[in-house]
């Protein structure tokens, strides 16, 4: 819950020519709901793809506040993040009422960018692939493999977001081989073409290791992101990192 149009507008404008010449990084900005039209606004005649922070699982309704897949997609949104951590810890949302915001998402024709990951709790206890299995075995069951051809995975580790802590390259990497592995135990093609973001205070000074792993095949950027310089930076080193 950050920014204001004078705040975006100089944000992204400087992202915008920060990352015009890279043309092998696909680049979208995800933000909140007020927004949205800033967005389509600024970023329509250039590379850089949009999306929302959440999205609701029913088309229309009387469900006041909420904002559905089909309004974002009113405003040329491509993406929509879908389980974030931050709303299944704070707000409570459950495996399966992602998966239904997932399906939601593609059916009015967005990418859903969903989100997987574990807490510190959980991590130490050694239960860190039970729980991401389960949250992307909820989205499987729903909607089938197949769909996993028009998302995009992010594994963010609840205990590295907006902590300061980071993943190790070696750590990230194992749950993304894990994820990679678990969806090609559906499909294997599906696998090979998934891509799977990492998230998880990425920052310019570590992203390019994180990058080089052979299953990491991006970022989920979140306080860098509100940096024009970091983020340009970040998305750099996703061009070198493969």
């Amino acid at each position: 819950m950050h920014g204001s149009l004078a705040q975006n507008e100089l944000l992204l404008e400087a992202v915008k020519n920060g990352v015009a010449q890279l043309a092998a990084v696909d680049v979208a900005v995800c933000a909140p709901f007020p927004y949205l039209a800033q967005l389509e606004q600024e970023l329509s005649a250039s590379a850089v793809k949009w999306g929302a922070q959440d999205v609701h699982q029913l088309d229309k309704g009387a469900y006041t506040g909420e904002v559905s897949a089909s309004m974002l997609a009113d405003f040329g949104c491509k993406y929509v993040l879908v389980g974030h951590s931050e709303r299944r810890s704070i707000y409570g949302e459950d495996s399966h009422l992602v998966a239904e915001k997932y399906a939601a998402a593609q059916k009015a024709g967005l990418v859903p960018v969903l989100c997987v990951g574990e807490t510190l709790e959980q991590r130490e206890s050694g239960a860190t692939e039970m729980v991401v299995a389960e949250q992307l075995d909820a989205v499987i069951a729903l909607a089938g493999v197949q769909a996993l051809r028009q998302a995009v995975l992010a594994y963010e580790p609840v205990w590295a977001i907006g902590t300061g802590k980071t993943a190790s390259p070696e750590q990230a990497q194992a749950v993304h081989a894990f994820i990679r592995q678990r969806v090609a135990g559906h499909d294997a093609q599906v696998a090979e073409n998934l891509v799977i973001l990492y998230g998880g205070s990425v920052k310019a000074a570590n992203a390019a290791e994180l990058f080089a792993k052979p299953d990491i095949d991006g970022g989920l950027i979140g306080g860098a992101a509100l940096v024009a310089d970091e983020f340009v930076a970040i998305c750099r080193a996703g061009q070198s990192g493969k």
